[in-house]
């Protein structure tokens, strides 16, 4: 039997009960090509320890798999990708934590499984820093981090430019919605319609995608 209540006290506090697996995949197969396209976004902004989003990945990385699954560069540079496209806002802490671990875990058990001796701790180290990047502790309704000091919520879009290069931008969790609801228009769109453009607080350079995770600065 799945566990999806921790504590009553928890329940109370929080309103937390997580999602059974049943009905996650219920909810995804409603938008299920787009799980499958390893570039399209998700955000969870309650992720628990990361049922929704386990299920998201995984299905991404059966894509990755099936398509790359015999050429490892292509196969890094898109498993990266698609964690890339992910991301998470828990309030509690060990939440947020137990989801990074869980979704690293799964790319970590799927690439030494393929690749076994060949594998590259860059490739790894990418993956940890985008899903600490991308996996935020926070208050999804007050639009700001958790902890002593909070602070706007700022989420990082890794781009693909010419392959294996990432563009990293940094955006306002709160600008993106503010900018978008006074636009009018989505944040981007398959069907070739207007949409908005934001804004971003902040850019970096170009970096090759097996560099993420010690070039980059937090």
């Amino acid at each position: 039997m799945e566990k999806q209540v921790i504590s009553k006290k928890r329940v109370a506090d929080h309103g937390e009960v997580y999602t059974g697996k049943r009905e996650v995949n219920a909810m995804l197969d409603l938008v299920k090509r787009e799980t499958e396209r390893i570039e399209s976004r998700f955000l969870e902004p309650a992720c628990g320890t990361g049922n929704f989003l386990a299920e998201i990945l995984e299905r991404k990385l059966n894509i990755v798999e099936s398509r790359y699954g015999k050429h490892q560069l292509d196969y890094e540079r898109n498993a990266v990708l698609a964690v890339s496209s992910i991301y998470g806002i828990d309030i509690l802490e060990d939440n947020v934590l137990e989801c990074r671990k869980r979704l690293f875990a799964m790319v970590d058990q799927k690439y030494r499984r393929l690749f076994k001796d060949q594998t590259k701790v860059e490739f790894c180290e990418s993956v940890m820093f985008i899903l600490e990047r991308n996996i935020i502790w926070g208050d999804a309704l007050t639009l700001k981090t958790a902890g002593a000091n909070p602070e706007p919520i700022v989420f990082s879009e890794w781009s693909p430019v010419n392959g294996s290069v990432l563009k990293r931008r940094d955006f306002t969790f709160h600008g993106l919605l503010d900018h978008a609801q006074v636009a009018g228009l989505p944040l981007f769109s398959d069907l070739g319609e207007d949409v908005f453009i934001p804004t971003p607080l902040k850019e970096y350079p170009l970096i090759h995608f097996l560099k993420v995770g010690h070039a980059q600065p937090h």
